[in-house]
Order: C-alpha cells, then structure tokens, then sequence
C-alpha cells in the first residue's frame, strides 16, 4: 500500500538522488565531526579543526583560505565547502582507495533531527542513476570509482559484500546497475526510508508567508531544498532530426546490421552507446572536433583505467586526420594503430563498421519506410554524402530544469535574465535549461540561493557525488540550526546557539554531539580527475556543426 505524504513537514528536499539521501541521513541526526586519530595529513587543517568538530558550522573561508597554497592536493574546481568536506571524508582520496581511511566520524543525536521528506519522481531512490534514456548497456562500468559512489552510514563496499558475500576489490569501478541496485537499498539500510517517497512529480510550488507550499500535492514546509540535479534531462534533437528519433531501430530490424545506427555526440554516453551496440552493427558517428578549444571529455581518458573511452577517442582523432579531404561516397575509413588489445579494441571490425564524421552537419532527411537517408555536410563546405540509418542516438548532452517552482520563485532564484516567464508545464528551450554553471557564481556566494531555499548536489555545479557532502553539510547545518528552527515555529526541545543565515565563509558554531555511530565512506578520484569536474561534452547549434555530447550521470 502506497503510503500517503504528509500535508506539512519542516523541509522539502525536491530530486531523490544521491544528495538528497545525503542530506536527509544529516537531517534524521547523523552530524559528521572531525576525527583526529590519526590526524589529517594536511597539519595546518588539522589545527584548525581540533578547535571545533562540529562540521555543520563551519567558518569555511578559515578552514580553506590556505588550500590553493598547500602542498597537500585539492581541487580548485569545486566549492571551498565540498572539497573541505571530500578531503575529510577521504584525506587520501588522490591516491588511496581503502574505505577505512577518514577524518569523519557520524555521530547519532536523535533530538538534532529535523523534520523533512525527500521527493522524486524516479520509481526507486537513485535520481538519474535510475533512468536509462539511452540506449546503452547498464553493465558498462562507471567513471567513478566504487568508493568515491559511497554515502554515508552504508559504503558501497558494504553493500558489495552483503550482496555478493565476497570483499570489493580496490579500484573497482562497479556497473551502473550495481550503482542503481546500491542506491535502492541505501535508505533502508541507514533508517532514512520513512522519509523518502518516490514516483512523485512535483509541481507548482510558490512561496507562501511563511514558508512554501506544493500545489500538485497540497503540501506546506518552512524549507525548500532544490536536489533535481542538472541531469535530469536529455538536451533535445533539433526539429529537423525529430523524425529520426521514431525509427524502429536496429533492435526492430536484427537481420538489418549493415544499416548504420546514427550517434551523434563527442563524450561519455556517445561512447557507451556506441560500446553497447552489437558488434556487427555498423556505425556512423557524428560529433564536434576542436580539441584546442573544446577537446571531447574523453581526451582526458586514460587507456588502462577506461579502455573503452580512450579507445573511441583515438578512432574519433583518427576520422578528424581525415576530416579535411572532401567527402565522397567512397570516403575512407580511419584505420588505427592499437595501442592495446583491450575487450573494447576488439569488440568489433572498427574499419569496416565505425565511420567517424567530425564537424559534420545534417542538411536533410527523408525517412523511407523503416529507415532513412540523410544528406551530410562537411565542416569545410565540401561535397555532400548521404547515407541510409536504421536509428537515430541524439547525445549532446544533458540538463536540468526548475519548473516544478512558479515563475516567481523561479525568478527570484535565477534572476531576471532568466526567462523565467514561460509556464511550468511548458517544455523549456535548450537555452532555458539548467547547466552545472546555471547557479553557480550564486552558490559561491552562498548555497542558501534565496531565503529558506537551498541548492545542492550537481545544481552547485559540482557533479561528483564525492563532492555533494559539502553542500549538504551546509544545508543541514542552516536548516538545523536551533535559532531558525525556533523562529520557524519547529519544535525545537533544546534551542541552543543563535544561527542566523549566514555566506557561506561565515558559519556559525552549533551544538555539541555525542555518541559516534558510523564512519564516513567515500571514494577515491579517478587519475584524470579533470574529467569529471563538471559536465562534460559538448553543445553547439546544429548549423555549426553536430552537436556532441554529454553529461554523465552526476557522479560519473
């Protein structure tokens, strides 16, 4: 029996992904301090941090002004928060993938909790991890390692071994269905499941007196916290590749390989889609090339840890060695020197089954029955090519969306040069929709993006579920805050230190703790780190040239 949402609570996290569990495991009282023994390597931070351990109110700018001089590593990429709260939570991330290693300790305190829900419209707890709107296999592994997957209170290696009673091997990097399958149990596992609904779609919140009110589901709550995430949705084909994407496909038509499947886009879900086709399957692939201004994510891709990527970008940086010879009906395919006998290199004939078409654009399309031919134009302005396709894969990328709020809140959030004018039920125009960057310079400010409304996970631009514990500590530290709490009117038993909104460089101390229940577990960057700072892949109007990919799942 479905169990019925209640008509008001304190906070509404909106978006069931990692964050979002994330942060209701800090609201149902689990409060990380910093752990001393052993110290963390970095000494400076350490002095600083055996002076307050409570890591819910935090001078920030204090804690992390030194990073960018330190001789100990940190990302210059994410917020000053998230990487404090990834250095503790793995102090030897960089290098080290044992899951014993942390600053962090969780301490259970009951009566800090905060009353809350989580909602997603996913069918399980999981956000984008759960939907496959591609088509690619879900056992191909993850960007991430498994480590660097892990929330708190129930590690993905625990979870490994309860499920398949053997330990996880070090720099694992576990399938998108383990991931998925690990994100469905987490919230039984850590008695956070009370909280958490999910196959819900949120609409039409307005803010209200004194607090905020959900129109679709008649719901009123004194705090909104925005975890839809930036992935939520797949960027849109262009009007005149609409009819390609109604094609039944090669799946419709098995006897039918030699007709090309179509994938246009440069990055992580072009390669998997790509690695997910069957073997004999051939493919013509289309995707932007300008590797001095805008190189394709997987340049960063190293071979022996992601074959399967590296390898789809020396064929892509072959067909561009090509790409200024006229094409012709007889254009030759790139062959490649294998630097590896990787399953990927050999998965497939690629001479005769890969055509790579760099900076190539769709003139024209005629669909014919089940298939299609399409006319092509090269960058150069050389003569056409056409070519007959039994499908369609549009992967340039994704991006998120706020209309679930009204357009007052919506403004009020994103700022007049927005246009935040169009309906809520309305579909948005690319340009409209959110990028990692969309709330960026707001969230350096201050993560709490208007008053009482908070944005983390992927919508601060950080991407990585390494480095969502940050934003969340920082919202779970406003929102528990005794002060707030009382002047909202929450039943707050023991009101302790004033907190009021606060930058994000300026918190303030809160209550102290008491017994330790769970040690922190996250996970260790992958060697090319750069490759996940954010979204990946490309996006460029289709008259300039096909438009390339991405955007991997958060925490890819």
């Amino acid at each position: 029996m479905a169990r019925s949402l209640p008509s008001s609570t304190g906070t509404v996290i909106i978006g069931n992904g990692p964050a979002a569990l994330i942060l209701s495991y800090i609201l149902h009282g689990n409060i990380p301090c910093y752990t001393s023994s052993p110290p963390h390597p970095d000494p400076l931070l350490h002095k600083k941090l055996v002076e307050s351990s409570n890591l819910l109110h935090l001078d920030i700018r204090r804690l992390t002004q030194h990073f960018e001089a330190s001789p100990f590593s940190y990302s210059t990429q994410a917020l000053p928060v998230n990487v404090l709260l990834d250095t503790l939570i793995r102090p030897n991330g960089d290098t080290c993938d044992l899951e014993e290693a942390t600053n962090i300790a969780w301490e259970y305190q009951p009566e800090q909790a905060a009353p809350h829900i989580v909602i997603g419209n996913t069918t399980s707890p999981g956000g984008q991890w759960v939907d496959n709107p591609v088509q690619a296999s879900w056992d191909i592994g993850t960007l991430s390692y498994a480590g660097m997957l892990s929330l708190p209170g129930y590690p993905f290696a625990e979870h490994y071994r309860r499920t398949t009673g053997k330990e996880l091997p070090p720099y694992t990097r576990p399938s998108r269905r383990q991931v998925t399958d690990y994100f469905r149990h987490y919230p039984h596992q850590v008695l956070i499941d009370d909280a958490v609904y999910c196959g819900e779609a949120i609409s039409g919140i307005t803010r209200t007196a004194d607090g905020f009110h959900i129109k679709s589901h008649d719901i009123s709550c004194k705090h909104l916290v925005l975890a839809s995430g930036v992935f939520s949705e797949l960027i849109p084909a262009p009007p005149l590749l609409q009819p390609l994407l109604r094609l039944p496909g090669p799946s419709i038509q098995p006897n039918s390989p030699d007709i090309p499947l179509l994938v246009v886009g440069s990055g992580f879900s072009a390669a998997d889609v790509i690695s997910s086709s069957p073997p004999d399957q051939k493919i013509i692939h289309i995707y932007r090339w300008t590797p001095s201004t805008s190189p394709s994510p997987l340049k960063a891709c190293h071979q022996q840890a992601y074959p399967e990527y590296a390898g789809l970008y020396r064929r892509m940086k072959q067909a561009a060695k090509i790409a200024s010879k006229p094409l012709g009906l007889e254009s030759p395919r790139p062959k490649v020197q294998r630097a590896s006998t990787s399953t990927f290199d050999s998965s497939r004939d690629w001479s005769s089954k890969y055509e790579g078409l760099p900076n190539t654009t769709i003139t024209d399309v005629k669909v014919e029955g089940e298939t299609a031919l399409i006319t092509l134009q090269a960058a150069d302005g050389g003569p056409t090519l056409q070519r007959r396709i039994s499908r369609l894969e549009y992967v340039v990328g994704r991006r998120g969306s706020l209309r679930y709020l009204s357009r007052d809140l919506r403004r009020e959030i994103l700022g007049s040069n927005h246009n935040s004018s169009r309906d809520s039920a309305d579909p948005e125009p690319t340009e409209q929709m959110l990028s990692g960057q969309t709330l960026r310079e707001k969230v350096l400010e201050d993560i709490e993006v208007a008053p009482d409304v908070f944005a983390i996970g992927s919508l601060t631009g950080d991407s990585l579920i390494r480095f969502a514990h940050g934003s969340c500590t920082y919202a779970a530290g406003k929102i528990m805050s005794p002060s707030r709490r009382h002047c909202k009117g929450e039943n707050v038993e023991q009101p302790q230190m004033a907190n009021g909104v606060a930058k994000i460089d300026h918190e303030d101390s809160g209550p102290r703790l008491s017994r330790v229940v769970s040690s922190a577990n996250n996970a260790t960057v992958v060697p090319a780190a750069k490759i996940m700072s954010g979204l990946d892949g490309h996006h460029r109007p289709l008259h300039q040239c096909q438009q390339s990919e991405y955007s991997r799942r958060a925490s890819r």
